[in-house]
């Protein structure tokens, strides 16, 4: 009879991730502090949760403190659970969250508190599912079932169950495109093999919704790990070789297609300092949103300060105080009160709004100011002037 394969075995592939499915599954079941950076959490949010969650999840952030009510969040590399019950408990009856781990203990360990913490909430909103953090399309427990039924024997075999995948990443994805309004992970990314890692953020930046978030908690370095580290299996499964250097960590984002990158959070003493490189925590915030069409509505904004001079992730050039000539897109980006630019831009709408259909394509290459005129209209004629009793004692417009 043919031996069974599982999806682990089919496509761990490698030491890297051979080393991380060890040393995690054997932290599903004792806790390892070696595995945590210290964090602070919520606590009225650790309190609901099952002691055996708390004590086997490792991470090295909290990214969940960045999640609003109602949200459809995915945290990667789930592991215990504990980030997605803090979530379900933070995005309410209306929100979903789902977890995905490729580890089967972590997944048992998760799914085994699903009734309870459903009890405790008074509602279900999570689930885990087992997948791969690169591959998001990938249904792990699905492509199980599907080698359950044909146990590979022969190479012939194995390219029916790599065809089996294709077709379930596109007919039937884990996660499918622009569905989830924010992606969260915990100290997961570091874990990946280098050459996956563009796909991951790919992958992130594929999944979220035109205007949704990545709220990432990882491990970065001060300078690129040394190749006796990178060669270390223990330092990868430990958060430490597959760490990113952190001004490279942020251009990931950048090259992925997100905005608006920022540092929400960062370590002020590193966590571990090996052959003088250091390594700490950081929390970064990134918008997906700029895609699309750049068209001409005679919209403005102005730059507050406090800084003379900023450029935006599209080399926008804003001065400030001056009205800043944009296409329609980057006016609702920098405007936006959910958005990273919240507080920091006046919007300065046209008197007369040009339909959209009206519109004629805007070059978002230049950086001009705009006059006035452009958004008053050139026949604004209006004088207004203040009434007689503006300043009075028993007026209140002059405070």
């Amino acid at each position: 009879m043919a031996e069974t394969r599982t999806t682990e075995a089919v496509l761990a592939g490698g030491n890297v991730e051979g080393e991380v499915l060890r040393r995690y599954k054997a932290g599903a079941t004792q806790a390892e502090k070696g595995l945590c950076c210290p964090t602070d959490y919520d606590r009225a949010s650790l309190d609901i949760l099952p002691p055996e969650i708390v004590e086997k999840d490792y991470g090295c952030g909290d990214p969940s403190k960045y999640v609003r009510p109602g949200e459809t969040v995915v945290d990667l590399g789930s592991g215990a659970g504990k980030i997605c019950y803090i979530l379900a408990h933070k995005v309410g009856s209306q929100g979903h969250v789902i977890g995905v781990d490729f580890n089967d203990d972590m997944l048992s360990l998760s799914r085994k508190y699903v009734d309870e913490m459903g009890d405790k909430l008074g509602y279900r909103n999570v689930r885990f599912a087992k997948g791969k953090i690169q591959d998001l399309a990938l249904d792990l427990d699905k492509a199980q079932d599907w080698l359950d039924r044909r146990p590979i024997a022969a190479v012939e075999d194995l390219y029916d169950f790599q065809a089996e995948c294709e077709r379930l990443r596109r007919e039937d994805p884990l996660i499918a495109d622009a569905g989830v309004d924010v992606i969260v992970s915990n100290c997961v990314l570091n874990l990946a093999r280098p050459e996956d890692k563009g796909t991951l953020f790919a992958e992130m930046h594929r999944v979220l919704r035109k205007g949704g978030r990545a709220v990432i908690s990882d491990i970065v370095c001060d300078e690129g790990p040394t190749p006796e580290i990178k060669a270390d299996p223990e330092l990868w499964s430990g958060c430490i070789a597959g760490a990113m250097r952190e001004d490279e960590f942020l251009e990931m984002f950048e090259r992925a297609g997100f905005y608006g990158t920022e540092i929400m959070v960062r370590q002020d003493e590193p966590w571990q300092v090996i052959d003088g490189i250091e390594f700490r925590s950081i929390t970064v915030q990134a918008f997906k949103g700029k895609e699309g069409p750049c068209i001409e509505r005679n919209q403005a904004v102005i730059y507050k300060g406090p800084w003379k001079c900023v450029c935006d992730d599209d080399g926008h050039m804003l001065h400030r105080g001056q009205r800043m000539a944009v296409c329609d897109k980057t006016f609702g980006i920098m405007t936006s009160p959910a958005g990273p630019y919240a507080g920091q831009i006046v919007a300065v709408p046209p008197q007369d709004e040009v339909p959209p259909e009206q519109a004629t394509p805007f070059d978002c290459k230049r950086s001009d100011t705009r006059h006035p005129r452009e958004t008053k209209g050139q026949d604004y004629d209006i004088t207004r002037t203040a009434s007689s009793d503006c300043c009075s004692l028993d007026s209140e417009c002059c405070g």
